[in-house]
């Protein structure tokens, strides 16, 4: 089943990767993305496993409120909508999320955002090499350093010869193989169990996961819906899609991608919760998931299970190689080092970056380090600290290139300190606070009076 996927998504890169003649092909797919395609490929990247398997280690840890945190992720989409129909009509010829902060804010916010960016696109990038390999040990007994380097050869392959097109392609199709098979899963638990006896294990052995008053659990609720926000703010993942979809898309794909992802992380939630009354034993707190469903559903299920969790690993894996490899080829390689490259010196540079992220993402995940909320949430206080910056810099004149440099700085710094102090819930919601403090101070005691026209370089250009 391993090698039949990985087959079928790299011939599809190919067949799809046909269209790329030129590097707003590759990058972009031709910015004519339609809302079919386009709600499809936002929903499918926002499934990553961290939806399939931290949702359910959020409800093992944090109770009925860690899964409900975990769904309060789908804010992002929704709040991003009306800034990708804002990011087309400011900047119609944009490339990537660091073009805005350069053309918003200058060179030292610029430099700051690409640290926070790239940094961030890795961590993901890791978590989802780490997830590979936890899932198809649990599900399959493959080992996990072969289940993660399967899953990170094939991402980089199809990315690698279809660019964005492969992307969206192979998102479409991943998107209803995901919904098809969340539904056949949730089916299947609830036809499997009885609730009363559920209710009844967990007041019983776990009557924590039942408090509703629980501080760590309500903290993580705005935490998470802060880091959600500020990733998918601040992630060239969503603004190379925003650039792609076509004039008049962008508002309307984003948020019916929120209301078909939103119940995506209560129901996998959920089925932790159900693990105890099973009599399942859980080794680790982020292979809940994957444990569950295999248990539950016996050997037909878990084939069910793997392709869909094979779905949401590369149709985020993609996402990010593509978008990642876009933000250092566009804003470093061509911005900074070589003014004047050509399309075909590009397209060669965004292979070479694509294969390095591969690569260098494998030597990472090969010991393991930690649990994936704990390596995910490390990022949170830096993208965090990002939304109002962007937020305010899309809308307000007023907004100051000094104000988004130094809540960027003092938002990341902050939020760390809380991250190692008080614990990876409580990061993402303190960065946040220190950078809109800090953003609106400046914008109200030294605004700027900013030119939009400046923020649409082909208009300079001519």
């Amino acid at each position: 089943m391993l090698i039949l996927l990985g087959i079928i998504w790299v011939l599809l890169g190919i067949y799809w990767g046909r269209k790329a003649k030129s590097m707003d092909g590759f990058m972009l797919a031709g910015r004519n993305v339609g809302l079919a395609f386009g709600t499809a490929t936002a929903m499918a990247t926002w499934v990553t496993s961290n939806t399939t398997m931290l949702a359910p280690q959020f409800a093992l840890q944090l109770g009925i409120w860690g899964m409900v945190a975990y769904s309060t992720a789908a804010f992002g989409l929704f709040l991003f909508a009306p800034l990708a129909r804002r990011i087309k009509d400011l900047m119609p010829k944009g490339y990537t999320s660091g073009d805005f902060i350069r053309l918003r804010y200058g060179k030292a916010a610029w430099l700051v955002f690409l640290g926070i960016s790239i940094f961030y696109g890795f961590t993901w990038l890791i978590s989802m090499g780490m997830a590979g390999g936890i899932l198809m040990n649990a599900l399959a007994g493959i080992p996990y350093e072969i289940g993660m380097t399967a899953i990170l050869l094939v991402c980089v392959l199809y990315t690698l010869f279809g660019g964005l097109y492969a992307v969206i392609g192979t998102d479409f199709i991943q998107s209803l193989i995901i919904m098809i098979g969340i539904v056949v899963v949730g089916v299947a638990v609830i036809w499997s169990i009885d609730l009363e006896q559920v209710y009844t294990n967990l007041r019983t052995e776990k009557p924590m996961l039942l408090n509703v008053l629980l501080p760590a659990s309500i903290m993580a609720i705005f935490n998470n819906l802060l880091f959600g926000i500020g990733e998918v703010f601040h992630s060239n993942v969503w603004w190379s899609r925003a650039f792609a979809m076509r004039k008049g898309i962008g508002q309307r794909a984003y948020t019916l991608a929120g209301f078909f992802w939103l119940p995506v992380p209560i129901a996998a939630g959920f089925i932790a919760l159900t693990s105890g009354s099973l009599g399942i034993n859980i080794t680790s707190p982020d292979m809940v998931g994957p444990l569950m469903a295999g248990n539950i559903l016996g050997k037909a299920g878990a084939v069910i299970v793997f392709i869909v969790f094979f779905c949401s690993l590369a149709s985020s894996i993609d996402s990010l190689l593509a978008a990642t490899s876009d933000l250092i080829v566009e804003d470093i390689l061509k911005k900074m080092i070589k003014p004047g490259a050509s399309e075909k010196w590009m397209r060669r540079a965004s292979a070479f970056v694509i294969v390095g992220l591969g690569i260098l993402t494998w030597v990472v995940c090969l010991p393991r380090i930690g649990t994936l909320a704990t390596v995910l949430f490390f990022a949170g206080p830096m993208v965090a600290s990002t939304i109002y910056p962007i937020a305010t810099g899309l809308f307000w004149k007023s907004a100051s290139a000094k104000g988004a440099l130094w809540a960027m700085v003092s938002g990341t710094l902050i939020g760390l300190i809380a991250y190692f102090q008080m614990g990876w819930y409580t990061a993402s919601l303190i960065g946040a606070t220190v950078s809109i403090i800090v953003t609106v101070t400046f914008a109200k005691l030294a605004p700027d009076n900013f030119d939009w026209k400046k923020m649409d370089e082909s208009v300079a250009q001519t």
